[in-house]
């Protein structure tokens, strides 16, 4: 199938895009950097989802990963960025649209303005899905917690942060991209009955309540 991804330089949007290619789907992948794989079946597109110009490409299945954090413009870019992505694309009538969202789309604890343009990210997915459902097409989200890539070496790397974390943390570990390219991967490829859903991936986090007696 015809995968369009954004984001694909680097992280989470990487790992998908390198799964993907891996089951032998065709990629097309957009990213503000240039491209960071070399594969026969991936082509790329530097372009801001935000305002830049998109490539032109029918996908069968699009993932929305693109996104930044305590920018100053995460509302335009993962929120407003996410949108025009979606609506350009969703004119191909994709089988399968997918959103990386985020753990605090549902906890809120994080970043101001990061928070809420990813709980508009699933917010609006809804939408996208009860669209893409008069074609019999899927749209849902995944939420990852606390992911290992080089946006969070500043929590990993300083030892007393990480305690704090994990201390917060049930099964004490964070996900791997990798990890969060295998569910992604799922809910776009191998799913065909879950639709309107927003799939939390946080190692337990937003569980963790302290009972004192």
């Amino acid at each position: 199938m015809k995968v369009l991804i954004t984001g694909t330089s680097k992280g989470i949007g990487r790992a998908i895009a390198e799964k993907f290619l891996t089951e032998g789907h065709e990629v097309m992948g957009v990213d503000v950097l240039p491209a960071a794989l070399l594969h026969q079946n991936y082509r790329h597109a530097v372009a801001d989802i935000a305002d830049g110009k998109l490539p032109e490409f029918a996908p069968d299945i699009l993932i929305n990963n693109a996104g930044v954090q305590d920018s100053g413009k995460d509302i335009a870019v993962n929120l407003e960025g996410t949108i025009r992505v979606t609506e350009k694309y969703l004119t191909y009538m994709p089988k399968s649209v997918v959103f990386v969202a985020s753990a605090s789309a549902s906890t809120g604890a994080e970043f101001p303005a990061y928070a809420a343009s990813k709980g508009g990210v699933v917010t609006y997915m809804k939408n996208v899905a009860l669209r893409a459902a008069a074609w019999g097409g899927t749209a849902n989200s995944i939420s990852p917690g606390g992911v290992t890539t080089a946006l969070n070496a500043h929590v990993m790397e300083d030892e007393d942060l990480w305690r704090q974390i994990m201390d917060e943390t049930p099964l004490r570990k964070w996900a791997s991209p990798e990890e969060i390219a295998e569910w992604v991967y799922f809910v776009a490829a191998v799913n065909k009955s879950m639709t309107a859903q927003d799939i939390l991936i946080d190692n337990g986090e937003s569980a963790r309540a302290k009972f004192v007696w």
